[in-house]
């Protein structure tokens, strides 16, 4: 063979590796993980205009990512969020939207539920470490009756007694259970996830990381108390963000940081403590925007638009859809309330809802669009008010007060209508789904 001929020929054979190689890169699937923080606020994270927390890997992670400013929980309580988080849909679809979930409550979140877990199995191993707060008893515990293949964590809030730590390595596998050691509980998980990803590392896997912090009690863990100006609210926060940096770094050492797409947000606002920035109330605050807007940062080398902000209107319930997208696999044929917003993550297309629903419990509370906020239920004291009904709907431009502290419904009378049939039609969909009067 001449040099000519064998170069020709070797040539095509790199081109040939090459297409190979470009397509095994193709059809490799992205590892997710989600790390849900417990009642962290908006305002708490340095990229969130945080001033007294400081959270260097969260920050990073927002340079190296896409941080949403318009990003809302689907309930302003956890156990309706989380239910909104893992179905894609409405929490009042699931019968979980009223309260949460108590140590002597038999509900949790239907099996006919379909989880993003269940969406993407078989080709995914799955993992559920940390607070899980969807039923404790059967059928809905443990979650791999929900399509985890492993679980580490807590049946419900740390707060609530009796309490003990769970594990359970495979479906059908006997839980086992030990004593909860408070300070350590962050670390604990961290560790457990970094487990099962040094464990899956040759395989797609999905791993949620439900943290209970920065939820109360509060109690930093063995040296990172004191280092915060934020006393111990901020050690936690600040022991998030050392559990974040450790998870990118162990991604890079492991060589699949530009295969995992990495979410951070939290399950609704900042409840006794933490900052809400320069919005109204807080958590379980009815229809304030402090009880329900939250952090989201969202990360994967090559894949995610870098050191962007985006101010588009989306929600945890489009995780779902947007993880069946972006791995390539199917959405549950089920009505779906949440979007696939995997445009707005390349940086393709601009996909938001054009409004959004806000439920206190089981009632509409308020409506977000791009620009307006319309408010109908608030609390005084003891006293759950539906203003709508003592004639006093509340409209708030959120451009020009992002606060909510002045109503413009007489000056933008055709905004204030059109939103309060917004509320009506929203009611007339989801009030047939309701468990209580």
């Amino acid at each position: 063979m001449d040099r000519r001929t064998f170069a020709a020929g070797l040539g095509a054979g790199l081109a040939s590796s090459g297409l190979r190689a470009a397509h095994a890169a193709v059809r490799r699937r992205s590892n997710v993980i989600i790390v849900l923080a417990d009642d962290l606020g908006y305002g708490d994270l340095g990229a969130y205009g945080a001033e007294l927390i400081r959270t260097p890997s969260l920050d990073r992670m927002a340079r190296e990512g896409m941080r949403f400013t318009n990003a809302y929980a689907s309930a302003n309580v956890c156990t309706p969020s989380r239910a909104g988080l893992l179905t894609g849909r409405y929490p009042i679809r699931t019968g979980l939207a009223h309260d949460v979930i108590r140590a002597n409550d038999t509900r949790g979140l239907p099996l006919e539920e379909v989880t993003i877990a269940e969406v993407l199995k078989p080709e995914y191993a799955t993992a559920f470490v940390g607070k899980w707060h969807l039923g404790h008893v059967a059928p809905y515990w443990p979650p791999s009756a929900q399509g985890f293949d492993l679980f580490y964590g807590l049946p419900y809030s740390h707060d609530m007694q009796p309490l003990a730590l769970f594990a359970q390595d495979a479906p059908g596998v006997e839980l086992t259970q030990e004593d909860v050691d408070y300070p350590r509980l962050t670390q604990r998980f961290f560790e457990r996830g970094a487990r099962f990803i040094e464990a899956h590392r040759e395989r797609p896997f999905f791993l949620t990381l439900a943290l209970t912090a920065p939820h109360t009690p509060l109690q930093p863990a063995p040296g990172m108390a004191g280092h915060s100006h934020a006393g111990a609210y901020g050690d936690v926060v600040m022991e998030i963000d050392r559990g974040v940096g450790a998870l990118m770094a162990q991604l890079r050492e492991l060589g699949i940081d530009r295969d995992t797409l990495l979410i951070v947000t939290s399950d609704n606002g900042p409840w006794f403590e933490g900052s809400v920035g320069a919005l109204r109330d807080r958590k379980g605050g009815a229809g304030w925007d402090g009880g329900y807007r939250v952090p989201l940062l969202v990360r994967q080398p090559g894949r995610v638009r870098a050191g962007r902000t985006n101010d588009a209107l989306v929600m945890n319930i489009d995780l779902l859809p947007t993880i069946a997208a972006w791995t390539g696999a199917s959405p549950p044929s089920v009505t779906l309330d949440g979007l696939d917003i995997s445009t707005l993550l390349t940086g393709r297309a601009r996909v938001a809802h054009n409004a959004l629903i806000l439920f206190d419990n089981e009632n509409v509370a308020g409506i977000r669009t791009a620009r307006w906020k319309y408010v109908v239920r608030t609390y005084y004291r003891t006293v759950d008010i539906p203003l709508d009904a003592y004639d006093y709907p509340l409209l708030f431009d959120l451009e020009a007060d992002p606060g909510e502290t002045y109503n413009v419904a007489m000056r933008f009378p055709e905004v204030a209508a059109e939103m309060a049939t917004r509320v009506e039609a929203a009611r007339a969909q989801f009030n047939p789904f309701r468990t209580r009067p």
